[in-house]
């Protein structure tokens, strides 16, 4: 790694009280997918006061934004995100479970880290360009709402967005240090809201039309559909309203929330037309009407094997961070607290390779070290995973690369109290600014290097050439789910 920047990537140490700041406010704010307004006015401000030029309700999206900072191309982007989730509120570095506020949200994904980690990238691009004003070379940070329901990143590439941007870096915390690769699946969500009549159910149930009847008569529907659909889809549904707590009545409402997901976004979209249909013959069967709410959808990942390199060998040269004996203890207080523990090996790659599978086993003394501090092998992959990201829209528009540090510790179920509280310590604070380094290198790469960065964009065409398909229908806005 060359000394301009190094430099450059001191920035983030030198600033890392104020990214461990961000972090710790939007940890405390913990809103919810496009309901983070605390946590897109606070990176608004910090960017403004730090010279970005700061565009605020990008796509309509009241916390949607972007702060930009250079001229010219290479335009390179940095996805920041900061939604939490309902329902995980939790004491900070607390290893029992100890909501904050009960029923409260919390940020069980760490999108509190991914933001700051993100935004301390974009801090040290910006040194870079200012200590060498000869070159030309953009970046911004996008502050990318609703990942966990809400896929603002997906509206915002039905606008074209990630389109302008040569190329797009972004991460996630996890509970070890890698560079992703492979795909996930696409998904779509839309609620069905059932419309009946109310009745006495025993005086007079003729002249009742149950609307908790259709939800259920569809959801019967559905299941009969599963023995005819894909392997690789999954359908999973949630009722949302059953229409009351009075069973003397015939329910006039009732909803029901749909995902549907399958490898590629056409396949998905294919099936979900057919939930559509099964829904009106629930409404036709119990005499009900039902009106559709789309509430988002995103795309599968494309993933690129030159920018995987790329992040890969600044990884490799930064390396990972080490912890203390007292943060290891804190780890595995945290692994005791596992109601579940996962019997796997970590990493992806570890699920396709066996060399790769027992170098792990090797360097977590078979699965016994709490933090998984070392650095998983290079490993690029076109195998689709479980999980679905809005990150995917954007890799079908642009060449993106996502790098993964360890967060939390081992085995750290998702979506868990224990990833909450362990997200506002040093434990985490550690892992999210060594991403911001591993991304701040690989973008001074892309700026630098014209051939690579060619390259990258010679993959990608090829990659997504069938074209990106968008989920997100013309007419459709952007809905908060109710927590």
């Amino acid at each position: 790694m060359n000394d301009a920047k190094k430099a450059a990537i001191q920035t983030i140490d030198d600033h890392a009280a104020l990214f461990c700041d961000v972090s710790r406010k939007i940890w405390e704010y913990a809103e919810l997918s496009l309901k983070e307004f605390q946590s897109a006015a606070l990176y608004e401000k910090v960017l403004a006061e730090n010279g970005f030029a700061v565009t605020s309700n990008m796509g309509g999206i009241k916390t949607a934004f972007c702060g930009s900072w250079g001229h010219g191309h290479p335009v390179i982007g940095i996805l920041g995100e900061f939604d939490a989730l309902s329902g995980l509120s939790q004491q900070a570095g607390c290893t029992h479970h100890a909501p904050l506020i009960p029923g409260g949200s919390g940020h069980g994904c760490g999108h509190n880290l991914l933001g700051a980690g993100s935004l301390a990238a974009a801090f040290a691009v910006k040194a870079y360009l200012e200590q060498h004003p000869e070159q030309e070379g953009t970046v911004i940070f996008f502050g990318c709402p609703g990942e966990e329901g809400g896929a603002g990143k997906a509206f915002l590439a039905r606008d074209h967005v990630w389109e302008r941007l040569d190329a797009a870096v972004t991460w996630h915390p996890s509970d070890v240090n890698e560079v992703a690769s492979g795909t996930c699946v696409s998904c779509i969500q839309k609620e069905f809201h059932f419309h009946g009549v109310a009745s006495h159910a025993s005086g007079t149930p003729h002249l009742g039309r149950s609307a908790l009847d259709a939800v259920e008569l569809m959801n019967i529907g559905v299941q009969f559909l599963r023995e005819h659909m894909p392997t690789t889809a999954r359908i999973h549904y949630a009722i949302t309203d059953a229409g009351g707590k009075s069973p003397n009545v015939v329910q006039p409402e009732a909803k029901v929330l749909y995902m549907v997901r399958d490898v590629q976004v056409a396949q998905a979209i294919a099936l979900q037309k057919r939930v559509d249909q099964i829904a009106k013959a629930a409404a036709m069967m119990t005499e009900t009407t039902v009106t559709e709410q789309f509430i988002d959808g995103t795309a599968n990942t494309v993933p690129n094997a030159v920018l995987e390199k790329v992040a890969y060998d600044n990884f490799e040269a930064l390396g990972v961070v080490k912890h203390s004996d007292e943060e290891m203890r804190l780890a595995q207080a945290y692994i005791d607290s596992y109601e579940a523990k996962a019997d796997r090996v970590p990493g992806f790659a570890s699920a396709e390779s066996p060399e790769i599978a027992a170098y792990a086993k090797k360097m977590t003394d078979n699965g016994k070290l709490p933090i998984n501090d070392f650095l998983m092998p290079l490993h690029h992959s076109m195998k689709s995973g479980a999980g679905s990201t809005d990150v995917g829209d954007v890799s079908w528009q642009t060449p993106t690369v996502q790098v993964h540090t360890a967060c939390w510790p081992s085995g750290a179920p998702g979506h868990s109290w224990q990833n909450v509280s362990c997200g506002a310590t040093s434990i985490a604070e550690k892992s999210m600014l060594q991403a911001g380094k591993v991304m701040a290198g690989t973008v001074i790469d892309l700026l630098t290097k014209p051939d690579v960065l060619g390259a990258a964009k010679a993959e990608f065409k090829e990659a997504a050439a069938a074209g990106y398909t968008c989920p997100i229908p013309p007419d459709a806005v952007p809905v908060a789910i109710e927590d």
